[in-house]
């Protein structure tokens, strides 16, 4: 679940530097007059340094469990208690994109890929995506999604919520005036890109106008993936870390296994969606910290 709109470490550091500013500013005035400039702004900037180093280390405190994470890996000891948000069926879908290479890990994606660049690149990888045949790795005759190509590992998330709200483009769709602290859940699916018809067809899974039983939905979602694995987690993005933790809670749903999808169908849904999506995202680098992750029950 994307979400670029961080606070904690990144406002410190805006405070520190516009303080740092004035405070340098007004020691050069003052010790002009004493005749000791050079030594009044190095020991403030000094005592700046050391105060942002130390924050720079600190895991994030006071905030609920993170995303992404290991699956597999059951254990947490952030004690933050939330509620699991309903099914999707009592939800509406208010967001639906995908990020190159898989955020979470799981036995079935745990090809490291490194940690990327702005989270382009990072992530993991399926296992199966090193067994493709050529034919699966032939480059489409079109593809209106950038940053992906067959062979590469996606992870879609389909972004639900509590508000009464219609599908739209980015996270903020997801909540209204009226309607700021919505429960959120997500449900996630790794997909391996392969040029090959008989794959699933993305336009299967997307949103086409369909409500059921008043809420806004999928047309359909994997099923054939293992049981998914349910936590509450935070939203993600490559602009947290450890460090700059997301404060948006919200419940994730990961299906363990991956699929195969077709880089046709998804190019077509890149080429117009009610999304405005057509670019894969970056990935926020794992989360292991169990200070920062909740026992998955």
């Amino acid at each position: 679940m994307h979400h670029e709109n961080g606070n904690g470490s990144h406002q410190f550091f805006s405070i520190i530097r516009l303080t740092t500013k004035l405070h340098m500013k007004w020691v050069t005035v003052r010790m002009k007059k004493r005749k000791k400039i050079h030594t009044g702004i190095v020991l403030v900037w000094g005592l700046v340094l050391v105060a942002a180093n130390i924050t720079a280390g600190d895991v994030c405190k006071g905030y609920p469990p993170q995303a992404p994470r290991d699956i597999d890996n059951r254990a947490g000891e952030n004690k933050s208690r939330f509620s699991m948000a309903p099914s999707y069926t009592e939800l509406n879908l208010c967001n639906l994109h995908f990020h190159v290479n898989a955020e979470h890990k799981s036995k079935d994606f745990s090809i490291y890929a490194g940690d990327g660049i702005n989270g382009l690149g990072g992530g993991y990888q399926c296992n199966k995506s090193t067994s493709l045949t050529k034919s699966e790795l032939q480059a489409p005759k079109t593809n209106f999604c950038k940053d992906v190509k067959p062979g590469d590992t996606i992870e879609v998330h389909w972004v639900y919520t509590s508000c009464d709200v219609e599908p739209a483009k980015t996270l903020t769709s997801c909540f209204s005036d009226s309607c700021i602290n919505p429960n959120l859940r997500v449900e996630a699916q790794v997909f391996t890109v392969v040029n090959d018809a008989s794959a699933l067809n993305f336009l299967d899974l997307a949103y086409g106008g369909n409500i059921v039983n008043g809420y806004h939905q999928a047309k359909a979602l994997p099923t054939n993936t293992g049981k998914p694995v349910e936590y509450v987690g935070s939203t993600t993005g490559p602009t947290y870390t450890e460090q700059k933790c997301s404060p948006f809670q919200g419940t994730w749903s990961v299906r363990p296994k991956c699929a195969k999808i077709d880089i046709n169908s998804l190019s077509e849904w890149c080429k117009n969606n009610v999304f405005e999506e057509n670019h894969a995202h970056g990935v926020r680098k794992l989360v292991t910290n169990p200070k920062l992750l909740g026992e998955i029950k």
